[in-house]
């Protein structure tokens, strides 16, 4: 027993497991508050000293997600989603193809330039809105923008969470990500969409469906209510543009992308005259708790030499092939993420995929398999990615109940052939061009 406790290698490696079995059942428990409460386990265990378990929080992360959630709900505030998704109405008109096809491509877009969780937050109840004008049951249409959201924020450093993880753990770059994943992440896209309407086509059959005029007013009079504050929405959109920028220049000047991002969303704040309060009673500070307690428990592991030595057993089994590896981590991850939520996930394999890299540098592109893995495997089931349930608890809330069982119909096939074409691509990409 004595032996047991000593082990704090083993006792590491339980307590990751035990947290991330309590995160799988967040239905029960919350996981921002597991992991705040194993995070502090670990210290009041002595499994890491406290200022070394400060130290494993990767503050670069948490600053990326503070910046950016505070430039999105500025710009949200100054109603520019809404009038976005209002123009895209305009060019649809009564053509239902158009509309999944447009509302697809927007938030894909939107996704790579701004964390998928608020686009989708912002786009679902707009979705269910429609949907309900055109007498069309909104959860196939929901999940379907979903869908989208995963794929398209691969493209892109801020477009999803694990990518933020890859890009602080492994040191890339916005445009370390534009060069590597964006075409990857497109051919993803317009694959997985094309699944997507084939299997909409046999479920609503999108044929028959028509916009009547009346619904096409009644929709046009809901985008004349709403509020729109024309002068926040062009500042926020000039900070949004100047962060941009800046991250792309970032690897240049050696400007971390967390450091960008709090610098521009606190100027945003100072010329906006908003109040700080205001901005930050709309943070989701559960997310941000969520990262700091879970780099607290993957320390843990770190302290005690877990991902060496499962860095040395991967070494062992991809050896010197390349391209071996990328397909065993790209699919890997991609069952795992869907499975478990793929932010702790990455968090973990970054770690081990760093020690890999260490020794043979060679690897470096396994970096993007993980992210293309991690991000469309986000599809595989409704607890692989944050974007997933808060789309579905946005649209439990107005009657239209997406459980697992339903996500898993629509997002399986997406998730595993988005990935394939994905990988393909960047290997194709990899051979020819990026070698």
């Amino acid at each position: 027993m004595l032996d047991f406790i000593n082990n704090k290698l083993l006792i590491s490696v339980i307590i990751f497991i035990i947290a991330y079995i309590f995160i799988l059942f967040e239905k029960f428990f919350h996981r921002t508050v597991t992991v705040l409460i194993f995070g502090s386990l670990v210290i009041l265990l002595g499994l890491v000293k406290p200022e070394k378990a400060w130290g494993y929080i990767d503050y670069n992360t948490i600053f990326l997600l503070f910046g950016m959630m505070n430039i999105v709900i500025i710009m949200g505030k100054s109603g520019l989603f809404h009038l976005l998704a209002s123009k895209i109405l305009d060019i649809t008109g009564n053509n239902i193809y158009k509309i999944i096809i447009f509302f697809s491509g927007f938030t894909a877009i939107a996704s790579a330039l701004v964390d998928n969780v608020t686009t989708v937050l912002f786009l679902t109840p707009i979705i269910i809105r429609l949907c309900e004008n055109i007498k069309v049951n909104p959860v196939p249409i929901v999940i379907s923008i979903v869908l989208a959201s995963n794929t398209g924020g691969t493209a892109t450093l801020i477009g999803d969470p694990p990518n933020i993880i890859i890009g602080s753990i492994g040191k890339k770059s916005f445009v370390d990500f534009l060069i590597h994943v964006s075409i990857p992440a497109l051919v993803g896209f317009i694959s997985g969409l094309i699944v997507n309407i084939l299997m909409l086509k046999k479920i609503i059959k999108l044929d028959n469906i028509k916009i009547e005029k009346e619904e096409v007013e009644e929709i046009e009079q809901l985008e004349k209510e709403l509020v729109m504050d024309y002068k926040l929405m062009k500042i926020s959109i000039f900070f949004f543009v100047l962060t941009i920028i800046m991250f792309i220049l970032g690897h240049k000047f050696h400007w971390e992308s967390g450091i960008i991002a709090l610098f521009t969303s606190s100027l945003l704040m100072l010329f906006t005259k908003l109040s700080p309060i205001e901005i930050f009673e709309r943070i989701e500070w559960a997310t941000i708790f969520f990262f700091i307690g879970l780099f607290m428990i993957i320390g843990a592991m770190e302290e005690h030499g877990v991902f060496h030595i499962l860095s040395k057993k991967l070494i062992n089994f991809i050896g010197d092939n390349l391209y071996k590896g990328m397909l065993i981590i790209s699919f890997f991850s991609m069952f795992i993420s869907g499975f478990v939520d793929n932010i702790p996930y990455t968090v973990a394999f970054a770690k081990v995929l760093k020690e890999v890299i260490a020794v043979n540098p060679k690897l470096d592109p396994l970096w993007w398999a993980l992210s293309i893995g991690a991000c469309m495997g986000g599809n595989l089931t409704l607890i692989g990615a944050s974007a997933n349930i808060v789309a579905a608890d946005i649209s439990t809330r107005k009657g239209y109940k997406i459980d697992f069982i339903t996500f898993l119909k629509y997002g399986t096939p997406v998730a595993i052939i988005s990935t394939t074409t994905a990988i393909i691509t960047y290997i194709l990409l990899h051979i020819y061009i990026l070698h």
